[in-house]
C-alpha cells in the first residue's frame, strides 16, 4: 500500500495555465513526497505543444499524466468562429468536467483536488466525494484581489465598469485604472463576463488558494488579502504564496540550437528578446511599426515572429505550436531580414524562452506581460518593456512600472489607441538596454531575482508556506 498522499492536479487549457501547474505538481512530488494525478483536460484537437511538454522524459516518477475524455470541439458551439477565448475555453472546461467525478473515483478518490481558476465545476464533485478543493491561481495576487472584489464591484455598480468616473479602489490594495481592465470586464453583457463572474464567484468556495507570488514581490496585496476585513467577511479562503514557481527546463530543437549559438556570441547583457508569449500575436500594422523600432534602435535582438491578426491579440492561445510554416518575409518589411542581419535574430512562431532569458547576453525582454513571463524575468534577473495584449495584462504592466519598479512601458502614437509608433519602440529598447533608466530597473531586477531565490530555498517563505500545506496532506490523508 502506497503510504504518500495522493493529489490531484486540474489546469486548463493553454499552456500558460498547464506549465506553471506542471510545474507546482513537479514540486508536490520531488520537494514534499507527494503522489499527483495530473487530470489533464483534451480535446480533439492536435496540441503538439502541450503533447511535448507532457512527454519530457524529466517527469518524476509519482507524477501521473491522467487524461480527461476529451472534447468534441466541431460538435459544439465552440467551433464558431466569433467565440472569443475566455468563453471557448470555460465550454470546453464545462464539457470536460463532466468525467470528473468518475475519474476521481476511479483514481482512488485523491486527499485532495488542486483546480484552476475556470474550473470551479470540481468544487461540486469534490464536494459530493468530500475531497478538500484548492485553486491554483495562475496571476498576481493583485489580480486576485480583483478576482475576489468582482463580485462586490458587480453588485454595487449598475453600469460599464469602463465608464466609472475614478479607478476601482480593491480593498487595501492599489487602484485599477479603468483602461487597464481587462476586456472581459469592459462590457457586462458579454458570455466572457459572465464566465467570469461565475467562477469568480465561486473562490471562497476553496479549502485554500495557492498563488504563484512571494511576500517580498506583492507585499501589499498578500497583506490585505489576509488582514483586510472586506476580505475576512467574504470570508477568503487561506491564501498560500508558493512562488515564484516556473517553467525549469525546454527541449531544444534545430533552430533553437542554432538561435543559441548566435547568443554566445553576443557581448553580455546586449540582447532584447522580442515575444509575446504562447498565445500572443500583433496586428500587421503594429508588427511593421515593431520591425522598424528595433531596426532604428540600432540593439542586438531576438524576435519571436507570428503570423498577424488583426482579430484577437490571443491569436494562437489553443494552438501555440513550433512551426516554420509561416514565412516572416512574408510580412516583415522589405529588406529587414537583410539590413538588421548579424543585429536580430528572428525566429517563427516559438523559441526557448526560459533558456534565453537565462543567458548572459540577454539583457532586455519586450513582452506581452503575461505572468508566467513575469516570473520568468525576475528569476532570470532580465529587466521588461511591457506591451500588454490581453487578459490581466494591462494591470501586470501597470503594476511593474509603477509599484515594482523593474519595466519601462511604450506609449501609444498620439491620436491612436492601438498602435505604438517606430520612433516610441527605438526610445524605449534603447532606454532599457543603454540609458540610465534601464540601469535603475535592472539593479531592481536584480534584487528581485535575489529575493526570489531566497523564496524558494529550503528556508524560504514560499518552500514553508507549500510545506505547510503538504504536512497537512500527509498528517490527514488515509
Amino acid at each position: 500500500m502506497n503510504r504518500k498522499p495522493h493529489v490531484a492536479v486540474l489546469p486548463n487549457l493553454g499552456l500558460g495555465h498547464l506549465i506553471p501547474q506542471l510545474e507546482f505538481a513537479k514540486r508536490l512530488v520531488v520537494h514534499h513526497g507527494i503522489q499527483v494525478s495530473l487530470l489533464l483536460i483534451t480535446t480533439n484537437e492536435p496540441s503538439p505543444a502541450q503533447d511535448q511538454l507532457l512527454s519530457s522524459s524529466h517527469l518524476p516518477l509519482d507524477l501521473h499524466i491522467v487524461p480527461l475524455p476529451p472534447v468534441e470541439v466541431d460538435k459544439n458551439i465552440i467551433n464558431d468562429g466569433d467565440v472569443l477565448v475566455l468563453t471557448r475555453l470555460c465550454v470546453i472546461t464545462d464539457h470536460s468536467l463532466r468525467s470528473l467525478k468518475s475519474v476521481l473515483i476511479a483514481l482512488g478518490k485523491p486527499n485532495a483536488l488542486v483546480t484552476d481558476i475556470f474550473a470551479t465545476q470540481a468544487f461540486d464533485v469534490c464536494k459530493e466525494l468530500l475531497i478538500p478543493t484548492y485553486v491554483y491561481v495562475t496571476t498576481s495576487v493583485a489580480f486576485f484581489a480583483f478576482m475576489l472584489y468582482l463580485p462586490k464591484l458587480d453588485s454595487d455598480v449598475n453600469y460599464e465598469f469602463i465608464d466609472l468616473p475614478e479607478p476601482i479602489q480593491v480593498p487595501g490594495c492599489s487602484p485599477i485604472r479603468t483602461q487597464d481592465l481587462l476586456d472581459q470586464a469592459r462590457n457586462r453583457k458579454i458570455d466572457e463576463y459572465k464566465w467570469l463572474l461565475h467562477h469568480f464567484s465561486r473562490l471562497p468556495l476553496a479549502s485554500g488558494i495557492f498563488v504563484n507570488s512571494w511576500k517580498d514581490l506583492e507585499p501589499v496585496s498578500i497583506k490585505s488579502i489576509k488582514e483586510n476585513p472586506f476580505f475576512k467577511q467574504i470570508p477568503t479562503p487561506p491564501i498560500h504564496p508558493i512562488g515564484p514557481i516556473i517553467k525549469q527546463e525546454e527541449t531544444l530543437s534545430v533552430i533553437d540550437v542554432e538561435c543559441l549559438k548566435w547568443l554566445d556570441k553576443q557581448p553580455l547583457d546586449s540582447v532584447i528578446f522580442v515575444t509575446f508569449g504562447s498565445g500572443g500575436t500583433l496586428s500587421f500594422e503594429q508588427q511593421t511599426e515593431l520591425a522598424w523600432g528595433l531596426e532604428l534602435s540600432q540593439q542586438r535582438f531576438i524576435w519571436v515572429v507570428r503570423k498577424p491578426t488583426d482579430s484577437t491579440g490571443a491569436g494562437t492561445f489553443f494552438n501555440a505550436v513550433e512551426t516554420n510554416e509561416n514565412d516572416p518575409k512574408v510580412y516583415l518589411p522589405e529588406g529587414f531580414l537583410d539590413r538588421t542581419q548579424g543585429m536580430g535574430f528572428v525566429v517563427s512562431s516559438w523559441a526557448p524562452q526560459v533558456t534565453i532569458l537565462g543567458h548572459h547576453s540577454t539583457g532586455g525582454f519586450l513582452s506581452h506581460c503575461g505572468w508566467n513571463s513575469v516570473l520568468e524575468s525576475i528569476v532570470h534577473g532580465v529587466p521588461l518593456v511591457t506591451w500588454p495584449l490581453y487578459a490581466e495584462q494591462k494591470m501586470n504592466s501597470t503594476m511593474l512600472v509603477e509599484d515594482i519598479g523593474m519595466a519601462i512601458k511604450p506609449k501609444m502614437e498620439a491620436g491612436q489607441q492601438t498602435i505604438v509608433g517606430r520612433k516610441e519602440i527605438e526610445k524605449v529598447v534603447r532606454m532599457v538596454m543603454e540609458g540610465e533608466e534601464g540601469k535603475v530597473i535592472r539593479s531592481r531586477v536584480k534584487e528581485l531575482k535575489e529575493s526570489a531565490t531566497k523564496a524558494l530555498d529550503s528556508s524560504g517563505s514560499s518552500y514553508e508556506s507549500l510545506s505547510c500545506v503538504a504536512d497537512y496532506w500527509k498528517t490527514n490523508h488515509n
